[in-house]
C-alpha cells in the first residue's frame, strides 16, 4: 500500500469516545486525521482539509449526516464519505447512499471491518495513490492516464478513459445514465444522454466487443463492465 501519510481522513461524530478511539487508531494506521462534532465544522474542514475519506456519523447537532454528505457532494470535492448507521436502520443506508455516501458500517463495528472499508474506498476513487489497479485483464494507471488491456495500451481519447476507468472501478455495478453523465461529464453537463451511448459503443469497438459481453447494457438500468 502507499505511504499512509498522503492519505487523509476526517471523523465526524459527536460523542467523543468514538472520535477518540478513531482518531488515535487511524493515527496509529499512519493516516493524518482530523475530527469534527458537528456538521458545520465537518463542511469547513471538508474545504480546509481536503479530506480523501470522511467518515461520517448521521445523528448530531445542528445539521445532520445527511445534509453534510449532499453538501460534501454537492461541492463537486473529491472525497470518498463512509456513513456509521444504526444496526437495524435500512432507511437510513438507502438515503445516505441516494445522496452519495459511497459506503456504510454498521454500529457497533470493528476497528479492522472499518479499515478494510478504508482501504477498499481508497483502491476504488484513489487508484494513483497506489501506482495502478488490475482486475482480471484490466490494469489501469492513473498517473499516466492509461488503460492496458491483455497487457496492451488501449488508445483512449480523455472522455474515453474517464469512461471506462469508471465503469473498471465499478466492475460487476450496474451503473445508470445519469451516474455516468454526473461522474464523466459533470453536474453542469447541459447535453444530451445520448453521448452516454455514442462513448459505449466506441468503446465496445476498441476492446472488440461486439457480443456486447463485456460492456453489459442491462435494460432501463444502465451498463454493467462484466470481468472475463
Amino acid at each position: 500500500m502507499t505511504d499512509q501519510q498522503q492519505i487523509k481522513i476526517l471523523i465526524v461524530d459527536d460523542e467523543p469516545h468514538i472520535l477518540n478511539f478513531l482518531e488515535l487508531g487511524l493515527s496509529n494506521e499512519r493516516y493524518e486525521v482530523k475530527t469534527a462534532s458537528d456538521g458545520m465544522s465537518a463542511v469547513t474542514l471538508v474545504k480546509e482539509f481536503a479530506p480523501h475519506v470522511v467518515i461520517l456519523d448521521i445523528m448530531m447537532p445542528g445539521i445532520d449526516g445527511f445534509e453534510v454528505c449532499r453538501l460534501i457532494k454537492k461541492s463537486g470535492q473529491q472525497t470518498s464519505i463512509i456513513m456509521l448507521t444504526a444496526k437495524d436502520e435500512v432507511e437510513e443506508r438507502v438515503k445516505g447512499l441516494t445522496l452519495g455516501a459511497d459506503d456504510y458500517v454498521i454500529k457497533p463495528f470493528s476497528f479492522e471491518e472499518l479499515l478494510a472499508r478504508i482501504h477498499a474506498r481508497m483502491r476504488n476513487q484513489f487508484p494513483s495513490l497506489f501506482g495502478g489497479v488490475t482486475h482480471g485483464p484490466f490494469k489501469l494507471d492513473d498517473r499516466r492516464k492509461e488503460i492496458k488491456y491483455y497487457d496492451q495500451v488501449l488508445e483512449l481519447s480523455p472522455t474515453e478513459y474517464e469512461l471506462l476507468r469508471y465503469l473498471f472501478l465499478n466492475h460487476g455495478i450496474v451503473v445508470s445514465k445519469g451516474m455516468i453523465l454526473d461522474k464523466v461529464w459533470g453536474y453542469s453537463f447541459q447535453g444530451e444522454d445520448n453521448i452516454v451511448e455514442v462513448y459505449i459503443r466506441a468503446l465496445r469497438d476498441k476492446l472488440k466487443d461486439k457480443d456486447h459481453r463485456l460492456i453489459r447494457t442491462i435494460r432501463g438500468s444502465g451498463y454493467r463492465l462484466d470481468l472475463p
